[in-house]
């Protein structure tokens, strides 16, 4: 416990100290993200917040991480760390979303081949698949959700918080140490970048942040319950990021896009589009996201009845706000609440 409240406290003293120089040297590189009719910001924003926190994650594991653990932390690493070059160049250079996916296989597949794979299938193969699956869909869901000030770096942090927890009632220092890097860097990065931001991570950081906290997921082990409950553990402290890319996704391939199309119809666009203001939105979403993490830890010691109980409640749950949020985008629901519902806006880079 020590040694994770080190990680912690270290990880956030440096994501407080190297964010302000991210922002000077982003202006000084031009990495910035200027404004535009179809973005939500007013004024250039500095880009290399991602970088402030891959430096202050790297640098905590690095000064306080368990020597035991090196080799494979080590991979995971640098997978994250091809991950986060990645985003970078992507905010220099815009890729084009399918080499940029590619590339994140290629990340991907390193860490699943030094043996970060699920352990659902008695078919090791089958089991990289899935796992490889779940990278790129959790990398690519916390990237989606770098879409409003606070909204990416909160949810992150209080799914980094809840991982810490399962991870201590669990015993597993090496996931656990990676979760308290992870808390202390969006922690200390949300200071600067709570609304009204004045940085914003970028892909580098989204990439990163998805990245790691996708591996966490999978690396969580919970002995004293039974596989066929403890899967769903990780979708439930994740349920926010899978939910918006699901319904994303949906709603393009409906309109007939597709799903890798920029744009502001993401959850938190569509709540402020229903009369929220920006941050009801974010703080909306980040309590909901506490709220699917304390369910998470219920589940870790509930029997199959009760967990597949809480399973289908959620499931009904967010089904329902789901198909809700997707008419009212449409104009299809206006009849329930006139006069707030606007014409949808055109595709932008809201991503």
């Amino acid at each position: 416990m020590l040694n994770l409240m080190l990680i912690f406290a270290a990880a956030l003293a440096f994501a407080l100290g190297a964010t302000p120089l991210a922002r000077r040297v982003a202006g000084r590189l031009g990495l910035v993200d200027k404004p535009s009719a179809r973005k939500l910001h007013t004024t250039p924003m500095p880009l290399l917040g991602g970088g402030a926190i891959y430096i202050a994650t790297i640098l905590a594991v690095a000064a306080f991480g368990d020597r035991f653990y090196v080799t494979q932390l080590v991979g995971i690493l640098i997978g994250a760390t091809l991950i986060s070059f990645l985003g970078i160049w992507d905010d220099r250079r815009a890729l084009h979303p399918i080499p940029k996916l590619l590339a994140q296989a290629v990340a991907a597949s390193l860490v699943v081949f030094l043996g970060v794979r699920v352990q659902l299938f008695a078919n090791i193969w089958l089991d990289g698949l899935v796992t490889l699956c779940w990278l790129l869909f959790v990398t690519n869901a916390i990237n989606y959700l770098d879409n409003m000030d606070g909204l990416c770096g909160g949810i992150s942090a209080i799914a980094s918080g809840y991982f810490l927890l399962l991870a201590v009632q669990s015993g597993q220092y090496l996931v656990g140490s990676l979760a308290a890097a992870l808390l202390g860097a969006c922690v200390g990065f949300l200071v600067y970048n709570f609304n009204p931001a004045s940085i914003f991570m970028g892909d580098g950081g989204s990439l990163f942040l998805g990245f790691l906290l996708a591996v966490v997921g999978v690396k969580l082990r919970f002995p004293s319950n039974t596989p066929l409950v403890t899967w769903m553990i990780p979708l439930l402290v994740l349920a926010v990021p899978l939910a918006d890319t699901t319904l994303v996704s949906l709603s393009r391939i409906r309109r007939g896009l597709s799903p890798l199309t920029p744009g502001k119809d993401h959850i938190s666009h569509r709540l402020v589009r229903l009369g929220w203001t920006h941050r009801e939105a974010v703080l909306g979403l980040w309590v909901i996201a506490c709220a699917m993490g304390s369910l998470a830890l219920f589940v870790t010691r509930a029997n199959w009845r009760e967990a597949y109980a809480v399973a289908g409640v959620v499931i009904l749950l967010a089904l329902l706000a789901l198909v809700r949020l997707e008419l009212a985008w449409h104009g299809e629901a206006a009849h329930i609440r006139p006069g707030i519902l606007r014409a949808p806006a055109p595709p932008s880079d809201g991503d």
